[in-house]
């Protein structure tokens, strides 16, 4: 494919997102070796992406969108601005009272283009479970 990088395990992109899985142990080495790797990325002068939709086209994924809408979908296509084509669009909507949660109401959107500039998230819905927030205090604690 003309205009990508190969993604090389040595390239400064993969020294990103190898030392980005170490943060949930929340280790002042781990924030240390990121701001490393990121730096040597910005050094580099090459544009790499981090996320490779390549291999999500044709299937199902899921998009959260600034402002709390959250759709899933099929990937039909993608371009370099993060613009998105989904087929099948599905849009989960927010609970009245609380906009910030998802009900498990949808409505059926059909094929939709969500604009890069409003993509937060992009998870594939194969492969994924939601699990509980390790983060939440238990009550009287």
């Amino acid at each position: 494919q003309k205009g990508r990088v190969p993604f090389s395990p040595h390239s400064p992109v993969a020294a990103v997102t190898s030392t980005a899985s170490l943060l949930h142990s929340r280790s002042p080495t781990a924030f240390a070796l990121l701001f490393v790797a990121i730096s040597r990325l910005r050094k580099s002068g090459r544009k790499e992406t981090v996320l490779d939709l390549a291999k999500f086209v044709d299937k199902g994924v899921q998009v959260k969108l600034t402002g709390g809408r959250q759709v899933t979908g099929t990937l039909k296509g993608y371009d370099q601005l993060l613009n998105l084509v989904l087929d099948e669009a599905v849009e989960f909507l927010r609970d009245a009272d609380d906009p910030l949660k998802t009900t498990d109401q949808t409505r059926s959107l059909g094929l939709i283009v969500c604009r890069g500039t409003a993509v937060m998230l992009v998870s594939p819905t194969d492969g994924t479970d939601e699990i509980a927030n390790p983060f939440i205090q238990p009550d009287g604690a």
